[in-house]
This record gives C-alpha cells, structure tokens and sequence, in this order.
C-alpha cells in the first residue's frame, strides 16, 4: 500500500479523537441535566485515552516483551512500541470508571433531594 494512505489514516484517528472530545466537551457545556453532563465527561475521557493510544502508536513495532531470544535479536529493540502511553491509558480507564461512578452516585443524591436532574432548577432552590 501506499504510504501516503498511512498518513491518512493516522491523521483520521487524531482527528476521530479530537471529534469525540469535541462531543463530550458540547454534551458538558450545553447540556442542562446532570446525567448528560456526567456522560460528556465520561465521553471527553475516552476520546482523550483514544488520542493518547494514538500518539504512542508505533508503525511496525512489536510488543515490548523481553524473551529469551531477546538479546538475539537486539536490533529490534528500535522497532519496540512504548509501553507507557498505554500503561497511561490503562490507568486513566480505571480512574475515570471510579470517577464517573462517584458522580453518577451524587447525580443519584441530588435527583432524590431535589426531584429533578435540571441544573436550572437546582441552582434556584434554596438548601
């Protein structure tokens, strides 16, 4: 294949990440619920993770495993693909599930006490 077709797909995978943060970004500052809100955050992490997995990609690069042939074969160790970026992303999915599962539990408080999930009518009332 074409080479030039490579660059096109990595710049679709950055501009797709870029276009799913965008989303979460408009469903966080537009939205007027609260569930909504939660979920263009959740929705900002995951194009984040995605971009992050993006960037550290490798084109050709094998699994950073060190096995017994390893020391062989130490030229391909340039065609190795960082294992940070996606020990990063790993981590960053774990955080953002117990974040958004913290939020979603005070979603669930305020709808009880106040009855609705409106942030107009919640700012409104009165404690």
């Amino acid at each position: 294949m074409d080479s030039t077709y490579f660059h096109f797909l990595d710049y679709a995978v950055y501009g797709t990440a870029v276009l799913v943060m965008l989303i979460g970004f408009y469903g966080a500052m537009v939205k007027k619920s609260l569930l909504k809100i939660v979920i263009g955050l959740s929705v900002i992490d995951s194009g984040l993770n995605l971009l992050i997995v993006a960037i550290g990609y490798y084109k050709g690069g094998t699994a950073p495993i060190f096995s017994p042939g390893f020391l062989e074969h130490f030229k391909s160790v340039s065609k190795m693909v960082d294992p940070v970026p996606q020990a990063l992303v790993l981590t960053a999915i774990v955080i953002g599930f117990g974040v958004t599962a913290v939020a979603l539990a005070l979603v669930i408080r305020l709808y009880r006490h106040h009855g609705t999930l409106n942030i107009d009518e919640i700012k409104n009332l009165k404690w």
